[in-house]
């Protein structure tokens, strides 16, 4: 008998157990751990300062469309299939099967670096791709919505993995657009849970 919703699973973003097609694009924690190199700059010191979880996140670089005047090149600065760019992966243990809807606190500073697509075991769902965010710029913020055709800036709670078995499942999220800002992300299987 299922009680009802399971309490949220929350991840730090910069605990990642690895990443792969990461020879264009890669995620670096920010700032850099000791021994390092550093890869902040100005900008992305300022995000950590402004509320970063443990004061640390990840950033997906090198950023090189900041702006839409910038070039859009596919599978550089833009990857419209989930899956094919620049893939974390996070070991997650699920207690409960269900329909888990995914959030992911990230600080977009513009229209082109406020979009990711989120996947499990190596596989890309169709309501784990387009996962975007429109308000909330230069802030981090909170989102669980797919772009569409009709809603560019994403129909909420769309964003969601299915899963039909207990145990480790890894959850994975690959590059949309370059830039990408993520602190934490949280599976929930409450469809009326908005974090804070």
């Amino acid at each position: 008998m299922n009680a009802g919703p399971q309490a949220p699973i929350v991840v730090e973003a910069e605990s990642f157990s690895g990443q792969r097609e990461d020879d264009v694009r890669q995620w670096h924690v920010i700032p850099a751990p000791d021994g390092a190199p550093a890869v902040a700059d100005a900008d992305q010191r300022k995000q950590a300062a402004e509320g970063a979880s443990n004061g640390s996140y990840i950033r997906l670089l090198p950023d090189t469309r900041r702006t839409h005047g910038d070039k859009l090149i596919r599978g550089e600065n833009f990857s419209p299939e989930a899956g094919k760019m620049a893939i974390i992966s996070y070991s997650v243990h699920i207690e409960t099967p269900g329909r888990y809807y995914v959030w992911v606190r990230a600080f977009s500073t513009g229209s082109e670096d406020n979009g990711i697509h989120v996947g499990i075991d190596g596989e890309w769902p169709e309501h784990g791709q387009r996962m975007q965010w429109c308000q909330g710029k230069n802030t981090w913020r909170w989102q669980c919505a797919q772009r569409t055709e009709k809603q560019h800036c994403g129909v909420p709670m769309e964003i969601y993995l299915d899963i039909e078995t207990p145990g480790k499942k890894m959850i994975e999220f690959s590059m949309r657009e370059d830039g990408f800002t993520m602190d934490q992300f949280l599976l929930t299987t409450d469809k009326n849970f908005r974090p804070e």
